[in-house]
Formats: structure tokens, C-alpha cells, sequence
């Protein structure tokens, strides 16, 4: 009880502010503050709306990004991908910063802050390259890199020509270093590595690099074949970074190798692709590693920053996967705290190719999303658009190899669970965690004549009835509570309405969820465009409204002057086809 109210006491601490995307370097998206709160919820109206005039009309853009609130203002990023610094009181702008660009940039997801006295840093990307700017005026930092910034897709110790990394969601900040993972093709042509590197934050220099994919002489050369770093790809963190502040380490949730449906050109366990990895955050030195998947031919990449929690008392991270599991691991050695089985699943039929004979599955909490697609739920529409097809569809469950004739995956590329990541409260040990429930059909074809490679993508069908919802039993989109401790479920609800059949069925959804001390996790996410708190004990709905666009990003919340806000991105766009917006909304008691 006593490690409880002393980890509360930090939190209160920084309560005021929300400074990451993740509400903090812990990754667990949870504020103590509790102005807003059960009682009260139902009265909460819109204080204001920051609209930054840069959708694009034909429904392209959308808005992924989470803001940071430090000291009363609220740092964002637009449609285009602009960063902005807005008053967190009025929602008035104070400054905006244009990058240089041609047409839709693609995706932020927030934005990062450091300070040292009166020098303070916004940092941020767009695209392979990272923007340092002055917090207080959004000017570039000129110091900073080549006049302000750095390309990320140079100093990999291999740069492949015209192999792209980027990044799209926020690195982390330790000391006097941005630590940043990264974006990269997929394959199977020429796909960038993803290592994990450290830059000053005053210069841009770099300071240290681990090799996600070992080069000689480096621990897990051996899981790939001889010399497959001069050619292999992928391996990245896409969905962040967390960082235990105290004892400096870095723990990096690790993507799968490219190309991400065949690998016989990588035979083996490929460390450290679907990896939850330790390093130390001074060097980049490797302290431990635990791998999720081996020999990932599925692209089930670890989708969000880890969760640092406790565990019937331990330090430890909780790690949530597009598969809808959790796995929980000791944060000081990497051990499962909850017992982790290697059983064994089916071999690939594919030429060349050769799976794991087990993958790592644990004994709890239950998957938080269905694993197999199961015929007899499809609706009538499915059912009659693809019945020709499914006879020949390999449909096995989780981790049936990818085929020629197609593979049914389920959940599938889009999670399960994805990068809105978990929220986490200190004060129940309740894991938050929203899931979509989509069935997809990936199918491998013979690549063109000349190829370097065998085999390429014939496509990902998502099955979908004619009026485009999920082709498979609902509910399409949940929202789940996890008793960590237990290793169990303490509630799961449908999130959100669907709009053809106008039924609580749940929706696909994309963004996270965050949880208060006041009792409530508020989550934006459905293409319905609503945002909803629900009661954290129980999983009622206690408040819901409409957004100007959908709110596909994970919302904030901090107070200023003794007043709460909650605010979210409502940018809409494609990935949910819906409308795309341009506006912040933020709520607070009247």
C-alpha cells in the first residue's frame, strides 16, 4: 500500500500537465487528476475548438496525433502535418511551424518536449525527418542538425539507396538524448532497417545505435542467416518507446523483419523482430530481450509502447499485441511474471520458407480479441460474395502460414490491438485496451519474371459485407478491462455504434484510450465520431457526444488554474472512411 500512494504522489505531481503522447514515459496514459469524475461527468461541454484550416476537402488527411500539454500550453500537429503551440485555456494559437513539403505528409502522432533552463525544445516528424524547434517561438533550431533538423533515414550503419525510415510516432526523452525508433517499408523489395538510435538533443548528433538486426559479433547474429544484415530489413518500433526514468532503461516494442508475409531469405527466430527490448538508455547496451513471435511471417508487430505497471508488487511491463495478448515480464530481467507456453502450430507449405515449429503464447489473461475466423459467423453478404474463394482459404486460427491460396486472419494486420495503445491505473492495476475484430485474407503470388525475390503480395482482402462492415460475428470493436494481477478480465464492453444497421455493435476503431483518478477512461477511436467516458470500475457508458470528425487518436487531459480539460484530435480521413477535420476539441466542467 505504501509503494501505491508514494506512486501516486509522483503522479500527482506532474497531474497538472500531460508531457508525452503517453501521458508519460511509462507508456500508461493515466492522469491523477479527478476535477472530472463519476459524479459530474455528464455535465461536460465543450470549452473550446482549435480549428488549424489544413483538411484536405476530398477526405485524404486525417490527424493521429496526441498533444502534450507543458505549463498551460498544448503542442499538436495538423492534417498536414504543421506543428502548432495553442493557449490550453482558449485553444488560441500562438504559433505554428510549416515544414517543408509537396502535398499530404502522411502521419504524426505527437510531439515531444525537453528542457535546460531557458532552453526549451519541441522535437518532432515529419516523414525520415526529425524537426528541432524553440518551444516558446516554433522557430527551427538551426544548431540543431543541418539547419534544424535530421534525416533519419542516414546513419543506419547500412543505408540502403532509396529504402525509406522514418518515423511515425513520438521517440523518447532521457537526459540530454531523444531516443527514436522508426518506419520502414515492408518488403519485399528493399526495406531500411529499423535500429534503434539515440541523438543529442542540443546538436543532433548521434550518440549511440543498437542493431535490431545483429551485425557479426553481436548477440542473436545467429538467428539469421550469414550476413542477412547487409540485406534484411524491418525490425523497427513504429509504435514508440517507454522509459523507466529512474533506472535508465529504454524498453522498445520491436516490429516484424521485411518482407513481412515469407522469410526464407531470413530462416531463423530473427532477433529482435517482434522483440520487447531493454536497452540501457546512456549506451544503447542491450540489458535483456523477450520475443513474441518467431520468425514473424504474419506482420503481427508489437503495435504499441509497452506498459511499465506493477505486478502483485514488482516492477514490470505489460505488453499488449495485434494477437490480443498481453504478455507480462519482470522490467528488471525480462522474465514472463505470468507464465508464457511455447506450443506448437502448423508448418508452411511454401517452398523455401520454413516457420517455427512453436510461438509463445500466455497461460493469461485470455486473448482480449477472437483468434479464428469461424465460417458459420459470416453474415449472408459475406458469406455469397466470397464462398468460392473460402473453400480454398486456409483457415487454421492464429499463426496458419501465409499461403498461395490465401490465408484468413483473424484479428488481422490491423490488430487486435494497434498503436492507440493501453491505459493503465495505478490505483486497481485495471488494464485498458481497445481491440477491432476484422477478419483479413492475405495471399502470396509468384513475383514478375526477374525478381530478386520468389514471391510477392497478392493482396490483403479485409472480408467486408456490401455495405462495408466487418464480415464476421460481432461485436466489431471492444473496449476491455484487465485485472493485471489476476490475469483475468474485470469487464469488456462494445465500442461503438454502427452506422448501417444503427446497433451497438461496435465499430473498427483506431486511437487509444486514457484513465483518470476520477474513475473514467475516455476514448475517442470509432468511426462512429463519438467520444465516450466510460465508468473504469464497471464499463458503462456515462457520457457520450458527437465530434466534428472522427477522433482517431488517443485523447489528453490536464488542468490548468484548477481546471480540468480533456482533448482529443477529431481529423476523421480515410483510414475509417469518414470525413476528414481539422480541429482539437476540448472539453471541461462548465
Amino acid at each position: 500500500m505504501k509503494q501505491i500512494l508514494l506512486l501516486l504522489f509522483a503522479f500527482a505531481l506532474f497531474a497538472q500537465e500531460w508531457p508525452t503522447w503517453s501521458g508519460g514515459n511509462d507508456g500508461n496514459r493515466y492522469s491523477a487528476l479527478k476535477q472530472i469524475n463519476k459524479a459530474n461527468i455528464k455535465q461536460l461541454k465543450v470549452a473550446w475548438e482549435y480549428k488549424s484550416g489544413d483538411a484536405d476537402s476530398r477526405g485524404r488527411t486525417n490527424i493521429e496525433c496526441t498533444p502534450i500539454v507543458i505549463n498551460g500550453v498544448v503542442y499538436l500537429t495538423t492534417p498536414t502535418l504543421m506543428a502548432v503551440a495553442v493557449d490550453g485555456a482558449t485553444g488560441r494559437e500562438l504559433w505554428r511551424f510549416e515544414p517543408p513539403r509537396s502535398g499530404v505528409q502522411g502521419v504524426n502522432r505527437g510531439v515531444m518536449y525537453w528542457k535546460d533552463k531557458d532552453d526549451e525544445r519541441i522535437l518532432y516528424t515529419v516523414a525520415r525527418l526529425l524537426f528541432a524547434l524553440n518551444a516558446k517561438t516554433g522557430k527551427l533550431i538551426e544548431t540543431f542538425g543541418d539547419k534544424g533538423h535530421v534525416d533519419l533515414s542516414k546513419e543506419l550503419d547500412r543505408d540502403p539507396p532509396g529504402a525509406f525510415n522514418g518515423s511515425t510516432s513520438p521517440g523518447v526523452i532521457y537526459k540530454d538524448m531523444v531516443i527514436m525508433g522508426s518506419s520502414v517499408g515492408e518488403g519485399p523489395r528493399m526495406a531500411a532497417p529499423g535500429h534503434i538510435r539515440a541523438y543529442d538533443v542540443r546538436t543532433g548528433k548521434r550518440r549511440w545505435i543498437f542493431h535490431t538486426i545483429p551485425h557479426p559479433g553481436e548477440f542473436g547474429y545467429e538467428t539469421w542467416p550469414k550476413d542477412a544484415w547487409k540485406t534484411s530489413g524491418g525490425t523497427n518500433d513504429w509504435g514508440g518507446l517507454s522509459l523507466d526514468e529512474k533506472a535508465g532503461v529504454a524498453i522498445v516494442s520491436l516490429g516484424s523483419p521485411s518482407f513481412d508475409y515469407y522469410g526464407s531469405d531470413r530462416i531463423g527466430d530473427n532477433l529482435f523482430a517482434n522483440s520487447i527490448l531493454a536497452l540501457d538508455a546512456n549506451t544503447g547496451k542491450r540489458l535483456w530481450h523477450f520475443q513474441t513471435v518467431h520468425h514473424d511471417i504474419w506482420d503481427m508487430d508489437l503495435p504499441a509502447n509497452a506498459n511499465l505497471v506493477k505486478y502483485q508488487g514488482k516492477d514490470a511491463v505489460a505488453q499488449i499485441t495485434k494477437q490480443g495478448f498481453v504478455f507480462v515480464l519482470d522490467r528488471a530481467t525480462g522474465k514472463p511474471l505470468i507464465p508464457v507456453e511455447e506450443r506448437p502450430f502448423p508448418a508452411s507449405d511454401i517452398p523455401g520458407e520454413l516457420t517455427s515449429k512453436t510461438q509463445p503464447v500466455p497461460v493469461r489473461p485470455p486473448p482480449f480479441a477472437p483468434q479464428r475466423y469461424e465460417p458459420s459467423d459470416v453474415t449472408p453478404e459475406v458469406y455469397e460474395k466470397f464462398s468460392k474463394m473460402a473453400k480454398d482459404w486456409k483457415n487454421g486460427g492464429i499463426y496458419t502460414p501465409t499461403s498461395k491460396q490465401g490465408t484468413v486472419m483473424l484479428p488481422g494486420t490491423v490488430g487486435g490491438g494497434l498503436w492507440g495503445g493501453a491505459a493503465w491505473d495505478p490505483s486497481t492495476g485495471l488494464l485498458y485496451v481497445n481491440s477491432q475484430n476484422l477478419a483479413s485474407v492475405m495471399q502470396l503470388i509468384d513475383a514478375p519474371s526477374g525478381s530478386t525475390y520468389p514471391y510477392d503480395m497478392g493482396g490483403i482482402r479485409k472480408l467486408r459485407d456490401d455495405r462495408g462492415n466487418p464480415g464476421v460475428k460481432p461485436p466489431w470493436g471492444q473496449l476491455t478491462a484487465i485485472d493485471i494481477n489476476k490475469g483475468s478480465f474485470a469487464w469488456q464492453r462494445v465500442l461503438g455504434k454502427n452506422k448501417t444497421t444503427e446497433k451497438n455493435v461496435g465499430t473498427e476503431n483506431f486511437g487509444g484510450p486514457i484513465v483518470t483518478a476520477g474513475g473514467l477512461v475516455f476514448i475517442g477511436a470509432t468511426n462512429d465520431e463519438m467520444f465516450r467516458a466510460f465508468d473504469a470500475a464497471t464499463g458503462e457508458i456515462l457520457w457520450e457526444t458527437k465530434l466534428p470528425a472522427g477522433g482517431y487518436a488517443t485523447p489528453a487531459t490536464y488542468a490548468i488554474n484548477g481546471k480540468q480539460y480533456v482533448v482529443i484530435s477529431c481529423g476523421g480521413g480515410p483510414r475509417l472512411s469518414t470525413k476528414s477535420g481539422d480541429s482539437y476539441v476540448a472539453f471541461a466542467l462548465p
